[in-house]
């Protein structure tokens, strides 16, 4: 994947099970603007989920992996066909030399000038800081003066009411978790409140 065609917007999943994630990436699959979806490590089954999603709608929608937190999860999920990876913390050396290899996006997490500079210095091609909503949206902004213009991902306290400042601050890309979804739709299958609850974020960059 290059990091041209990275989504502007990826939809977390965490703690949702097969069918549930399969429905998400159905709704996600319908949008003209392609979106990104973050399959974490400690959902039941995840590696299907990245497997049967690409199958099903890899043509459509950015299939990765989230929470990397070994070499092991690394190769399991470009195996399944990852196509990107996060982390909540900093990546080792071999998770970059194995993602690189792929070419699989790297996205670790830092939450300090220091930690960002050290992840782009080792390879990162996106740095996801993390908790976004600890360092606030002006951080963004004031990082990327002395460094200049940065590939950085808020992820973290995320919702649709500070999502567009995190933008208008300096943040790349945004990552959405729990306040995504009304857990009813995904529990119902509501694809029509899922879809609108997506498209409230992707507004942002159209405005």
């Amino acid at each position: 994947m290059e990091l041209e065609h990275f989504p502007k917007l990826t939809v977390i999943m965490r703690g949702y099970s097969y069918d549930e994630a399969m429905t998400v990436i159905k709704v996600l699959s319908n949008f003209k603007q392609k979106v990104g979806v973050e399959v974490t490590t400690n959902n039941p089954r995840y590696l299907d989920i990245i497997r049967d999603g690409n199958k099903q709608y890899g043509e459509l929608v950015y299939i990765g992996v989230g929470t990397i937190l070994t070499v092991k999860h690394a190769q399991e999920a470009i195996d399944a066909g990852a196509q990107f990876m996060l982390g909540p913390n900093k990546f080792s050396s071999e998770i970059f030399k194995i993602a690189k290899k792929h070419n699989v996006i790297t996205v670790p997490s830092a939450m300090t000038p220091t930690e960002v500079s050290q992840m782009f210095a080792e390879g990162a091609d996106i740095v996801k800081i993390f908790p976004a909503i600890t360092v606030k949206p002006s951080f963004f902004n004031q990082i990327q003066g002395p460094f200049g213009k940065l590939m950085l991902m808020a992820v973290g306290g995320i919702n649709d009411s500070n999502a567009a400042e995190f933008v208008e601050s300096g943040a790349s890309y945004l990552g959405i978790g729990s306040s995504m979804f009304n857990k009813e739709d995904i529990k119902n299958k509501n694809f029509e409140n899922l879809a609108n609850s997506v498209q409230t974020y992707l507004d942002i960059w159209q405005d």
